[in-house]
């Protein structure tokens, strides 16, 4: 890991675990620089990424203030970034279940759906986050490209397993977000109360480097559990 983004990491971790809390100042660029051994410009980028991602608020030739976390589960609208890292990110206490696993022909109607008339690796896990069930993960992959998996390779991180081990360098994504009616598995394996009808969709196609399309997924998360978050910069002509 580059070292600006090693330090990005542990001041985030830093701001939430309040050792810096919202309103206070970091130290300063030369007082970092010092700290980590490490020149100011490597210091200069992981603070340019801290206020890209929200987490403080720079100003010109002053410290850097931090900002107020957003409330609930956060999960950024923008960014390729699996559950797995973003629940390090956050400190979040989960578990992942797996619901099913399977190599299958798969019929699905959502128009991001890639894999027609093709059988496919089909799995779907279910998030829990301090003990409830919050997110149903559901994945598909293209088997030319990921021949070989298991269920014991995707019980802790897909992507861990599908770049470290397999090697494949995942890229970009195409995504789409929706609200809908909650279905009878939504209620069942979400633990849905009376009243709660509707779930957070996310379909994602994702692509290599070299552009293919290997991965289609349907994230389903509970409503009362999230808020899907892009921070926003102005930037004047």
């Amino acid at each position: 890991m580059n070292r600006y983004l090693e330090i990005f990491d542990d001041l985030q971790q830093a701001i939430a675990s309040n050792v810096y809390p919202p309103h206070s100042k970091l130290p300063s660029e030369n007082q970092l620089a010092k700290q980590y051994n490490v020149s100011r410009e490597t210091v200069r980028k992981a603070l340019v990424l801290l206020a890209e991602k929200g987490f403080i608020q720079k100003q010109q030739g002053k410290c850097s203030i931090v900002l107020t976390p957003m409330p609930h589960y956060n999960f950024p609208v923008s960014g390729l970034t699996s559950y797995q890292e973003l629940s390090d990110q956050q400190h979040l206490q989960t578990k992942t279940l797996i619901y099913s696993f399977d190599k299958e022909n798969v019929v699905n109607h959502s128009h991001l759906w890639p894999f027609d008339k093709r059988q496919v690796w089909s799995m779907t896990r279910i998030r829990q986050i301090d003990g409830q069930n919050v997110i149903i993960d559901k994945d598909y992959l293209d088997p030319d490209i990921v021949p070989t998996i298991t269920p014991q390779n995707i019980q802790y991180s897909l992507y861990d397993y599908l770049e470290n081990t397999c090697h494949l360098d995942i890229s970009f994504a195409k995504k789409e977000i929706t609200v809908e009616a909650a279905t009878k598995q939504d209620k069942q394996l979400l633990q849905l109360k009376q009243g709660d009808n509707v779930v957070v969709v996310v379909r994602s196609q994702v692509f290599l480097s070299d552009t293919r399309i290997f991965q289609y997924t349907e994230s389903r998360h509970r409503c009362d559990k999230f808020i899907f978050t892009e921070f926003a910069r102005r930037k004047k002509s």
